[in-house]
């Protein structure tokens, strides 16, 4: 088949996603037949072309007369006999077999002989749709993002069926309406999908443990991450139904676990509850299909505190690390008297100096005064012993991620700090308990999460265990408003909630790339434009460290004995070979040390 010019494209099914593709072919130069039995569908799909395109005439990115001729090349019928002189047809009906078995089948006996037919599906086997096509040749996937105008990615999607030049035409197609295609097999979810609703499935599943609130599941990954939403309010506006058939046709072909739907996917789902298009689902709407959330009965309270926090007026930090260094600054930034103390007067310096050279490049960006600087400096003391403690009201540890090096210091400090001192571990991956139970007072004991660099990030997961008083919780909690944090509640349990989560998927996005179903670029493209991730997972494989990475999945896979949470071979191999990301100047990728 030679390759045809997709000069006229048929869009089969007016919803959000059709009307948003529609919308970009037309503006696109492309005359575009718009497809769907129901009327008033055709008729919002207009309507929304017209609205989208008076914005951006009062945005002057349009003129006038550009309005009136996108406008004009967007056609809407009801018949599928519309699209026989399309040299493209983009099936976007909703995610069922049957439906798009008949729709192509349809086709078939519509389009000309050059004419492809895309399936818009993100979770059906497009190579079955060939296969039981009359032309699987011709057939393939274009998965477009939603918001379709706003989002670069195309996923295009070929079967071991699909012809060659149908994909490059596609291919082509999609740069020329300047997004950004990515060539992937058939498998379900593809690349963007295939990592996202493993890690949507696993929030479901904690929140639906009773581990951690909504709210702290997903301002948790919103903060720690940098995410442009958190995990359950992408579900509901996903729509907690269609991540639910996604899943269900990944375990399926995959028979991971990981991938079986949370069972509270079935019930929201059995019960309408299936998002914002429905007006409630993991959160509640003002209306079906606003975005605006409403208070309800799972609503937290900001009023509500089970105990009464004790005083802090002075502050520990033991560790001359970055992180120490770093959690120290945001203490004496917010007015508080600080020790930072080291296994040495010199490593105490050091970490000194280390949160002077943070605050001068503040003062240089313009972000405090140089009389700020003195005075936040002058908070800090630096010390050569964890004695220097003994009279602070939160000692907080920040020393290696080393569970021996940290019972043996949480023993010290059960030594030299005063009595009612919050005594409070900085891990990310180790349990606090054993922390506490090296001390003759576990209900003093607590864990305080910062993420790094600690000063810029807005989280702080607080980690209670089943020993932790009321009233150490409530002291941690007011101390992390008082320092400008966020935090987030959760149990004492590997990864508590953003390493929980994170890893998991930085896990499979290795697997991906080791059974050679998309590269790296690919991968970390799709999740970047497809997901609005402020990285790909190879990216930031390699600024984490792959030694750090791993470590957190052995944690992870020990604790909860998930097959699915086993570290990929590949990462194993990079970390015995010493490359273990920008660090060592080569990870995944290879860089320039400087």
């Amino acid at each position: 088949m030679d390759r045809p010019t997709l000069s006229t494209v048929a869009v089969v099914g007016l919803g959000t996603m059709g009307t948003g593709i529609a919308e970009v072919l037309a503006r696109a130069g492309r005359e575009v037949i718009g497809i769907d039995p129901d009327p008033e569908a055709a008729r919002r799909a207009v309507a929304a072309l017209e609205a989208s395109t008076a914005r951006a005439v009062e945005r002057e990115r349009l003129t006038e007369r550009e309005r009136r001729d996108v406008l004009a090349r967007f056609r809407t019928y009801g018949d599928l006999q519309a699209a026989a002189e399309a040299d493209l047809a983009i099936e976007v009906v909703p995610e069922d077999y049957a439906l798009k078995h008949r729709v192509i089948g349809e086709l078939d006996g519509v389009l000309k002989p050059s004419a492809i037919v895309a399936t818009g599906t993100n979770a059906l086997s497009v190579t079955r749709l060939a296969a039981d096509s009359a032309h699987p040749e011709r057939v393939l996937g274009m998965h477009f993002f939603n918001p379709a105008p706003a989002m670069r990615l195309i996923e295009v999607v070929s079967s071991v069926l699909t012809s060659p030049e149908a994909v490059a035409a596609v291919t082509g197609l999609a740069r020329e309406l300047g997004k950004e295609p990515i060539a992937v097999g058939d498998r379900p979810g593809f690349v963007a999908d295939g990592l996202l609703f493993g890690y949507l499935n696993q929030a479901a599943a904690m929140y639906e443990s009773r581990y951690a609130t909504r709210e702290d599941i997903d301002a948790a990954m919103r903060l720690g991450c940098g995410l442009p939403m958190g995990p359950l309010a992408l579900l509901d506006l996903i729509g907690v139904d269609t991540a639910r058939t996604v899943l269900e046709a990944m375990y399926a072909e995959s028979r991971d676990r990981l991938h079986a739907p949370a069972p509270i996917l079935g019930q929201l789902t059995a019960a309408g509850l299936t998002g914002r298009k429905a007006g409630r689902g993991f959160y509640t709407y003002e209306a079906p299909g606003s975005a605006a959330v409403v208070p309800d009965a799972l609503t937290p309270r900001a009023d509500e505190r089970a105990a009464e926090p004790r005083a802090v007026r002075s502050v520990g930090v033991a560790g001359s690390g970055t992180m120490a260094s770093g959690i120290a600054e945001v203490f004496a930034r917010a007015g508080y008297p600080v020790v930072l103390a080291a296994r040495s007067d010199g490593k105490a310096g050091k970490a000194k100096e280390a949160v002077a050279a943070s605050l001068a490049r503040s003062v240089k960006k313009g972000r405090m005064t140089e009389e700020a600087r003195r005075e936040t400096l002058a908070r800090i003391t630096p010390a050569g012993s964890p004695s220097a403690l003994a009279e602070v009201d939160l000692a907080v540890e920040a020393v290696a991620e080393d569970l021996q090096v940290k019972k043996d210091l949480f023993a010290a400090l059960d030594e030299v700090c005063r009595p009612g001192a919050v005594l409070a571990t900085t891990t990310s991956s180790l349990p606090v308990v054993a922390c506490a139970r090296a001390t003759s007072r576990p209900q003093d004991v607590i864990g305080m999460h910062f993420f790094n660099p600690a000063p810029a990030m807005k989280l702080v997961e607080v980690v209670r265990t089943v020993l932790t008083a009321d009233d150490v919780h409530a002291t941690v909690r007011e101390v992390c408003a008082a320092v400008r944090k966020h935090p987030v509640d959760c149990g004492d349990r590997a990864g508590f909630i953003v390493n929980a989560l994170l890893f998991p998927y930085l896990n499979n996005a290795v697997r991906m790339v080791e059974e050679h179903y998309a590269d790296m670029d690919a991968v970390d493209a799709a999740m970047k434009l497809g997901g609005g991730y402020p990285m790909g997972p190879f990216e930031l494989l390699d600024v984490v460290g792959l030694d750090v990475s791993l470590a957190i999945e052995r944690v992870l896979h020990q604790e909860f004995r998930e097959p699915g949470l086993a570290p990929a071979p590949l990462l194993e191999h990079l970390v015995a070979a010493g490359c273990l990301g920008r660090k060592t100047g080569r990870g995944f990728r290879e860089y320039t040390r400087r």
